[in-house]
């Protein structure tokens, strides 16, 4: 087998390997089929350097030369930016001995986990809030979990994957990748450790993310199913309300996979349960409740390329009903890229603008919301001016 040499047969390669039609592929960036078709063919020229991003995001490419074949270009020294804490809390997840001292009891641990994890959902800088505790932390939930015994263990442990989960929401996005493998395995491990179920399901459900993230979505199910095997969802209302997550992660992975039917019973199974949790139930750190139910349903039509579903669920979602920031800017860039599947760039920009006015950290460390502001900006008129100030305020050169 000889090696592409053409931008267009390079991107049927990368197409083909990564398993997208180019149905899906064009929906992703918010071009048809027969758009894709005529870049295999060479019937178009090679796209400006905004698509070239976004086509080798959507590829899982870490750099553009593997598209174009010309200068390397780092995909992420445009779609993800480093944290100024980043290397403080890349050091805490790299240290291999445990620090000294005596253990602090259960209930505390319990208080300042909880505490940190306020400080994620409340905060508009959440990353930067969070790196000012999460090295200490660390430090001294996994102290207190090799210090401990008996139930007193398995709950430090059980906070521990708390933590980890903290911290791969801290790593995510940014030039350390393997450290949210790392965060994600060892937030299982301990939650395993733990023997908790509520625990392992929780921790299924941020590994299902990064297994999704590196489009290996039948590893993601995997995760999901074997925790979905450890909850008694008659026991309560906290297991009831994980094994409804988890459905939720299966229906996230099905989309991004496009089996639709597959997907669409996944999220009923998940909305149906949320509903009987009532309508103002939100579970305190993991968020889940009826309005994740329906704000996730617009990233389910987004990727499943029906963008007139996508918008219409996207305008109909009440986002303040989600009571963390970073959460509502999470789903609001994800309706605005329901918005720019149908190329509606003036509700793509406001939908941003909203993000940002929610949580600046969220918005300046989403490669999708960085890549599309980079597009944007290069856009004749109003687009392109609040286009241009959103690029600035969240760090990417237009």
């Amino acid at each position: 087998m000889t090696e592409p040499t053409s931008f267009g047969s390079r991107l049927r390669a990368h197409r083909e390997r990564a398993g997208k039609t180019r149905v899906v592929l064009g929906g992703l960036v918010g071009r048809s089929a027969d758009w894709v078709k005529a870049l295999e063919s060479g019937r178009l020229l090679t796209p400006r350097l905004p698509m070239l991003l976004r086509l080798a995001e959507v590829l899982d490419l870490s750099d553009l030369a593997e598209l174009t074949g010309d200068q390397s270009l780092p995909v992420a020294s445009v779609t993800r930016a480093g944290h100024p804490a980043l290397n403080g809390v890349a050091a805490a997840m790299q240290r291999t001995t445990v620090a000294g001292g005596e253990p602090t009891t259960v209930d505390v641990l319990r208080g300042l986990v909880d505490q940190a994890w306020k400080l994620w959902h409340r905060s508009t800088t959440e990353r930067t809030a969070v790196a000012a505790v999460l090295p200490g932390l660390l430090d001294d939930v996994r102290r207190s979990a090799k210090r401990l015994g008996g139930t007193e263990r398995r709950a430090a442990l059980a906070e521990l994957a708390r933590v980890y989960h903290l911290a791969q929401l801290f790593l995510a996005h940014q030039p350390y990748p393997e450290l949210v493998w790392l965060a994600a395995d060892r937030a299982m491990s301990a939650a395993q450790d733990a023997d908790d179920p509520n625990a392992i399901a929780a921790a299924a459900w941020y590994y299902a993310h990064v297994y999704r993230s590196a489009n290996q979505v039948d590893a993601a199910e995997m995760v999901l199913v074997d925790a979905e095997r450890l909850v008694d969802r008659e026991v309560g209302t906290e297991q009831y309300a994980r094994w409804a997550q988890l459905q939720l992660g299966r229906a996230l992975g099905h989309a991004k996979a496009g089996r639709d039917g597959q997907a669409w019973r996944a999220w009923d199974a998940a909305d149906a349960a949320a509903s009987r949790l009532g309508a103002g139930y939100v579970h305190p750190w993991l968020m889940f409740g009826p309005a994740a139910c329906s704000a996730y349903a617009v990233t389910l039509e987004t990727d499943l390329c029906r963008a007139g579903e996508a918008v219409r669920r996207a305008d109909s979602t009440n986002y303040s009903a989600l009571p963390s920031r970073t959460r509502r800017a999470g789903h609001l860039i994800e309706a605005a890229r329901a918005h720019l599947l149908r190329r509606e760039e003036v509700a793509a920009v406001h939908l941003l603008g909203r993000a940002l006015r929610e949580s600046v950290d969220t918005v300046r460390h989403n490669p999708y919301s960085r890549t599309a502001a980079f597009e944007l900006s290069s856009r004749p008129g109003t687009v392109g001016e609040d286009a241009r100030e959103l690029a600035l305020a969240i760090g990417v050169e237009g």
